[in-house]
């Protein structure tokens, strides 16, 4: 393994900080994101020699890979996919292109106690009985971990919501793939 010029890696307490916490860093973290592209060989060896797998998903973030093995955090996933999946669902219902009003729509209080109305079967599973812990639970984590932003009006989703929408996908072609098994 070739040395590591710690001295490059200027943002690598606040980058370590994040990443480590379950944070996505994105476009919208403008200095970490650069620092982490101009600087990825070295981010990533380091990372590796730490143990950690630092990824980079070309849509635009920065993760770490991690097992989500704790209980937790499958609540935390299971609620965010579940989220993203019923947004992908009522934008679908209104005509609009799901993915681009996904990732372009602002996420207010109504539209939250919407979701979790007209999806309560569901939600119920996970504890949110409300708009307002919709809010609490999944969309202030959702700020957290780097998957959504606030705004004025509410929340707006970002790229590193592809990776919901990716287990989504996979859990969907292994349905269908079990589907035409059992034909």
């Amino acid at each position: 393994m070739s040395q590591i010029d710690l001295s490059l890696l200027s943002e690598l307490k606040a980058i370590n900080k994040k990443l480590v916490s379950g944070y996505h860093i994105c476009e919208q973290d403008s200095q970490l994101f650069q620092q982490l592209d101009q600087e990825f060989d070295a981010y990533e060896a380091l990372f590796a020699a730490l143990g950690q797998t630092l990824v980079h998903d070309a849509r635009g973030f920065y993760y770490l890979q991690v097992d989500e093995g704790t209980p937790n955090m499958g609540k935390i996933s299971r609620s965010f996919a579940l989220t993203i999946y019923v947004l992908i669902e009522h934008y679908a219902n209104l005509g609009k292109d799901p993915l681009v009003a996904l990732f372009d729509s602002d996420i207010d209080l109504e539209l939250m106690m919407t979701l979790v109305q007209n999806n309560k079967h569901l939600f119920d599973q996970l504890e949110i009985f409300s708009g307002s812990d919709m809010r609490r639970d999944v969309f202030l984590r959702m700020v957290r971990l780097g998957v959504a932003r606030e705004t004025e009006l509410g929340f707006r989703i970002l790229a590193s919501a592809h990776r919901y929408l990716d287990a989504l996908n996979d859990i969907s072609n292994f349905q269908s793939h079990m589907d035409e098994e059992q034909v």
